[in-house]
């Protein structure tokens, strides 16, 4: 494999963590220039990342930071930024590939500007697709560089999808764990907090993503994400629940076949697929033991103690920036949640009564179509909230 030059935005998260471990699996510094990696506050964390695996350019998002940064990087040849204008500079970099792991809408302008300059995009941040949809793939088309899924359930449909039998496409089947409470009531889950909400019983995951795991507002995303990277009509977006998160997810043909993609529960499968597509390159991950999984499960999802399922159809069927909407009201509510203004069971409908009040916005023309509607999708959410 050429030596690639990589932007890993987000390179403290989860995501960005992987990313370079992925990196050192494939090759290091041989295989890998890296010419920005960006976080957020940690800028302790932030700048041993970048001395550790040769950055050339360090960005912090928080502008308060940028000194501590700076002092730390000192002496060693790293630059330091700060900032929308940092995050610009590094979108803006001759790169072959940009890891788009930025959390929530503050990864939508430089993912956007990155893909402006042709870099490949791998894409690990679900707002870019959920919030923007064809504004962003229609950037992603003009900068002419490719798209590639790093969730694990649109990696594996990315993986068996035959573009070249699309007029014969059926459905796509999202598989998803049902989290903790995937057994529970609908009256015990009106009082669980966010500590019992972030014990995810599969994968290791920050705290946001594993409430939204729980309430499965994160496979409410990737069914709209979906939609937007696959060209899907709603009705073609299925989910089904796997308990033991085996397959990752499956393409259904006109035929009666369906495909699917399976491993061990370990995004380094789905990064290295994206760092080192078309090849499939050696990873240090675990492998199947079909004789010891013994079974497979699933069942359907029950829409009324997941309802943000039902929302993200909903989303899907109206169109224009419903995305948007459902997003940024929920953001609001996941963070009442976490400080326990909220309950669980009130997320789903603090969102739905925002989507509701907001559901005549047309596409998105500009990325400030979508941060208009996701501002006021956040304050209606505040103020049901307040009620």
């Amino acid at each position: 494999m050429q030596t690639r030059r990589i932007a890993i935005f987000g390179a403290t998260g989860s995501i960005g963590i992987n990313t370079l471990d992925v990196i050192a699996q494939l090759g290091g510094k041989d295989a890998f220039e890296i010419t920005a990696v960006t976080g957020n506050s940690n800028v302790a964390a932030l700048a041993r990342l970048a001395i550790e695996h040769g950055a050339a350019m360090a960005v912090t998002a928080d502008e308060s930071r940028y000194d501590d940064l700076k002092q730390a990087l000192s002496g060693t040849g790293i630059e330091a930024a700060s900032g929308a204008s940092g995050l610009d500079e590094a979108a803006s970099r001759e790169n072959d590939i940009v890891m788009a792991a930025i959390v929530g809408t503050a990864g939508l302008a430089p993912t956007l500007k990155a893909a402006a300059t042709g870099a490949d995009i791998a894409l690990a941040n679900k707002e870019c697709l959920v919030s923007a949809g064809p504004l962003f793939t229609d950037a992603v088309k003009r900068g002419g560089g490719m798209l590639i899924p790093v969730d694990s359930e649109h990696s594996a449909i990315f993986q068996v999808f035959e573009e070249n039998q699309r007029r014969a496409l059926d459905r796509v089947i999202i598989t998803a764990s049902g989290g903790p409470f995937r057994q529970m009531s609908l009256e015990e889950m009106r009082h669980v907090d966010a500590a019992t909400a972030r014990a995810h019983p599969n994968w290791s995951m920050g705290l946001k993503i594993s409430i939204d795991s729980a309430s499965m507002f994160n496979k409410a995303l990737e069914m709209i994400e979906a939609q937007h990277l696959f060209d899907l009509a709603p009705g073609q977006v299925e989910v089904v629940v796997h308990p033991q998160s085996i397959i990752h997810s499956m393409v259904g043909y006109a035929d009666g076949s369906i495909l699917a993609q399976l491993g061990a529960p370990d995004m380094r499968t789905a990064i290295g697929y994206a760092l080192a597509y078309p090849e499939r390159r050696p990873l240090s991950v675990e492998r199947l033991d079909f004789a010891k999984l013994a079974r497979l499960d699933f069942e359907a999802p029950d829409e009324t103690r997941f309802p943000a399922l039902r929302l993200a159809r909903l989303a899907m069927e109206r169109g224009g920036l419903q995305g948007a909407v459902l997003n940024g009201a929920k953001e609001v509510a996941l963070e009442a949640f976490i400080e326990g203004r909220c309950g669980f069971l009130q997320m789903a409908e603090i969102t739905e009564g925002v989507m509701a009040e907001m559901d005549n916005l047309p596409a998105a023309t500009t990325i400030d179509d979508v941060y208009k509607a996701d501002s006021e999708a956040r304050r209606r959410a505040a103020g049901l909230l307040r009620r």
